[in-house]
């Protein structure tokens, strides 16, 4: 039984690149991506502007995870050509790219920690800790991780929260979060300007609307789930974290390819230098990665995620205000 760092060891086999799979996959990801943004304004069949519009929505999704892996310089290292790409789709995203690096190697250095800043991770709060705070701080801390602000991740978490209070912290070193900020919108006014409210609608704001709303859900639903755990920090592991705090999330052959492996959460926070695409490989090779924690995107497992608040440390799990009982 592989555990700890002889189980991280066994993985370093699948952290090698294979450069030409990751140039195929950007390039035809790229492509499809753009055919399908073009679609929304070329064809004249409104059904099929849609279809495109949605499949531009999957696409955004998919291309939004090679740039996670290329932000944690998993593939495509060192080129000057893919860092262009990257950059550029970072800024399209509303992600500026260096801002992400930071808050999201935070997350992966923290995640499952109890009491650390919850910087690129949904907050917890303990059972104790909610029913001591203000109403104000329980306010803040539910709207966090309410539904209705994953549903409008477009403006909540990547328009306010990556660019707005980016760039307000701190004008000086965030200027690139105004950049952003300006140059996304200036492109939706110039989209209505010259095309119109409905190509606009198609090309730009539902694509993002959509894909900003599934992104946020795979990354509450992959660190909030039934049998999840949270550690003080002096109790906490960083494989533990890996296998008991992040999901494996089981999809189909679709939606697995839409969302570039990111269900394979666990093994890519147990080494996140392996390449999306060897993350079912090295579960198959790997006895111990198959013990992982599974929730799927059933309107049940939905559900039973979103239903949890706070990390009940009596009960070792997290809660949902069923099981809280009276809140002053």
């Amino acid at each position: 039984m592989l555990t700890g760092k002889e189980l991280i060891l066994a993985t370093k086999p699948f952290a090698k690149e294979i450069r030409w799979k990751s140039w195929y996959f950007t390039i035809t990801s790229l492509l499809l991506l753009i055919g399908s943004i073009a679609g929304t304004m070329y064809f004249d069949n409104i059904f099929l502007r849609i279809l495109c519009s949605v499949a531009a929505a999957m696409l955004l999704s998919r291309f939004f995870i090679i740039f996670h892996d290329f932000q944690h310089h998993t593939i495509l290292r060192g080129s000057k050509i893919a860092d262009v790409i990257f950059t550029a789709f970072g800024v399209y995203m509303i992600t500026p790219p260096n801002i992400w690096k930071r808050s999201h190697d935070h997350h992966h250095n923290n995640n499952a920690k109890l009491f650390s800043a919850s910087i690129g991770s949904f907050p917890i709060m303990t059972r104790q800790k909610f029913m001591e705070a203000s109403k104000k701080e329980r306010f803040e801390y539910l709207a966090v991780r309410h539904p209705i602000n994953m549903l409008f991740a477009y403006f909540t978490t990547f328009t306010y929260g990556m660019c707005v209070q980016s760039f307000i912290s701190n004008p000086r070193r965030h200027w690139d979060s105004l950049a952003v900020l300006i140059f996304h919108y200036t492109v939706a006014v110039l989209l209505v300007i010259y095309f119109g409210w409905l190509t606009w609608f198609l090309t730009f704001f539902f694509p993002f609307f959509l894909s900003h709303m599934l992104g946020a859900y795979l990354f509450y639903a992959q660190h909030n789930f039934p049998g999840v755990t949270f550690k003080k920090n002096v109790d906490w592991s960083y494989t533990n974290a890996a296998l008991e705090s992040s999901s494996f999330m089981d999809l189909n052959p679709f939606m697995q390819w839409v969302t570039a492996n990111i269900g394979f959460h666990h093994i890519h926070h147990l080494n996140s230098k392996i390449p999306f695409y060897r993350l079912p490989e090295a579960m198959a090779a790997i006895p111990e990665l198959q013990e992982a924690k599974v929730t799927t995107l059933k309107p049940s497992d939905i559900a039973s995620c979103l239903r949890l608040k706070v990390w009940d440390a009596e009960q070792n799990k997290m809660i949902g205000f069923d099981e809280m009982g009276a809140i002053g």
